[in-house]
């Protein structure tokens, strides 16, 4: 089992590895394939049982279907003993076009939908809203000390909007204890943004989603660049999926899979072991699993550490190729 993090500055500790639950949503097919329920308890059974100890959804995953699906899923694993304890919860409130004032409201249908008395992460899911931060910051900090959510974090926030969220929370006692972000072998922008030095300064976690860059960093596109011809087009889009790209970024792919034979690790394996080791502690990453067999690579992924010299020969030829 993979040693627990403190999340932030918080009592959270987590697995270096969660389970993102976007694919759970009853609309992901635009993206991903649709998971039914049965598949749901299957993979949340497995990853629950070895070695990864939360999960993240937000509201506008399904408009609530990921949650429900969780809520539903974990307490009838719970009543069957597959698993002793529910996991710790990660949520978001989706703040587009959409007033501070409905956060009290959504959190309060995410708790019925979870199944839970509070949500261990609450987090902020991007920082457009009608209402100011210092709004928003005040809501959960009153939903905090009601203890309906436990710990405050923020998503796609910049090195400057994260600071700014730190600070106002320290005004009310608290901390910001994380910023979720796409970060990946090929997408670096949150180095070149400061986004990773301020997390590193302030102590607060940075969790890593789109961490194998929604398919790129398994290698099975490289290994069958017809592959792409299936993917849908917001996904192909979002990833900036072409057979161009394939082939300026095969070296990494060469690279993981060498040092996978160390280790007995796919390049996914290894993508996932850098984004969790290459900066001590400060990073988690959250990869999805529409696939029993895809929950089992995940968790296989934290159960080595990459060498120094490995680390860092992924890092200099990751930046060589990033397409971000």
């Amino acid at each position: 089992m993979a040693k627990l993090r403190r999340l932030g500055q918080s009592d959270l500790y987590l697995s270096p590895l969660g389970l993102g639950t976007w694919q759970f949503g009853n609309d992901t097919r635009i993206i991903w394939n649709k998971v039914d329920g049965h598949l749901v308890r299957d993979i949340l059974d497995y990853s629950l049982n070895h070695g990864i100890n939360w999960l993240d959804t937000a509201e506008i995953y399904g408009r609530g279907t990921s949650e429900s699906f969780l809520g539903q899923e974990i307490t009838n694993l719970i009543k069957e003993k597959r698993i002793h304890e529910a996991p710790a919860l990660a949520t978001k409130w989706f703040p587009l076009l959409r007033s501070a004032r409905t956060i009290d409201g959504a959190v309060s249908q995410q708790l019925k939908r979870l199944r839970t008395a509070s949500i261990d992460l609450y987090q902020i899911h991007q920082p457009t809203s009608i209402s100011s931060l210092h709004e928003q910051i005040k809501v959960l900090a009153d939903l905090l000390h009601q203890h309906k959510i436990k710990n405050i974090g923020v998503s796609n926030f910049t090195a400057k909007q994260m600071i700014k969220a730190d600070e106002l929370l320290k005004d009310y006692g608290l901390r910001l204890v994380s910023n979720q972000v796409k970060y990946n072998l090929l997408d670096r922008h949150i180095e070149r943004k400061g986004v990773l030095d301020a997390a590193k300064e302030r102590g607060i976690s940075l969790i890593a989603y789109s961490p194998l860059r929604q398919g790129y960093l398994t290698g099975r596109f490289h290994d069958n660049p017809d592959l792409i011809n299936q993917v849908g087009l917001p996904r192909k889009l979002g990833s900036r999926m072409s057979k161009r790209n394939i082939e300026e970024t095969r070296p990494l792919i060469e690279l993981l899979r060498k040092i996978g034979q160390n280790y007995e690790k796919t390049p996914a394996q290894v993508a996932l072991n850098w984004l969790i080791h290459a900066h001590g502690d400060t990073v988690l990453a959250i990869p999805g699993a529409s696939k029993l067999s895809q929950a089992q690579s995940n968790v296989q992924a934290q159960d080595f550490c990459l060498s120094q010299t490995e680390i860092d020969q992924l890092d200099s030829l990751s930046r060589q190729v990033a397409i971000w």
